[in-house]
């Protein structure tokens, strides 16, 4: 059974917030370097733990940049400066957190070589799409059949656009990120004569985009 809307969610800002206690809170500053859907772990509850820190780089005082002559990372997740000129830094984790959470809105694999060559790479794919709000929809997973708030798919892709941005400078601190998923979590209620869910945004004036 696919997972639901509120439960994506959920793993989403729990993961924000492991990436958010390792760049802002953890002293040293703890890159992770290989954050992608595989090392999050979940509990009965959906509840999700980072896991597999054998990657992880930690910053020395006063600096969050690294550059590397090999990039160890796993193709899908790793970002484009880091890729391409082995620059390491905590908005490097940032992008990977888009990818996951873009993995989590569509249903898709960051790298699913059975698809049409086009649509092979998640973020290759999805960037078109991510330019045009109104073709948003064409990024929920099918298997959500419709079931979820379009304002909030509309806030996710937004967040998750923001975390995919080339240049990092213009990524997000992921304390930002945490914030604005926060606000995207809901409750719901049978429709009336339905199995349709009902889903409110909870606060929305606290959404920060």
């Amino acid at each position: 059974m696919p997972l639901d809307w509120n439960t994506r969610i959920k793993i989403a800002v729990g993961a924000a917030k492991g990436l958010e206690y390792m760049h802002e809170i953890a002293n040293p500053q703890v890159i992770y370097r290989d954050f992608k859907t595989s090392n999050i772990l979940l509990d009965q509850d959906f509840n999700p733990k980072l896991s597999d820190f054998g990657l992880a780089k930690v910053s020395p005082s006063g600096d969050n940049s690294h550059v590397f002559t090999s990039v160890i990372g796993t193709y899908g997740y790793c970002a484009p400066e880091y890729i391409q000129i082995g620059q390491l830094s905590t908005k490097s984790d940032v992008y990977s957190f888009g990818v996951v959470f873009l993995e989590l809105i569509t249903g898709r694999r960051a790298v699913d070589n059975s698809r049409p060559p086009r649509e092979r790479n998640l973020v290759s794919w999805a960037k078109p799409l991510l330019n045009h709000r109104k073709k948003f929809v064409l990024l929920a997973d099918p298997l959500l059949d419709g079931d979820y708030p379009i304002k909030g798919l509309h806030h996710a892709l937004t967040v998750a656009a923001m975390c995919l941005q080339e240049e990092p400078s213009l990524r997000p601190l992921m304390s930002y990120v945490v914030r604005s998923l926060e606000c995207l979590i809901t409750y719901s209620e049978p429709a009336e004569g339905k199995n349709m869910k009902h889903y409110q945004m909870v606060d929305e004036s606290n959404c920060i985009i």
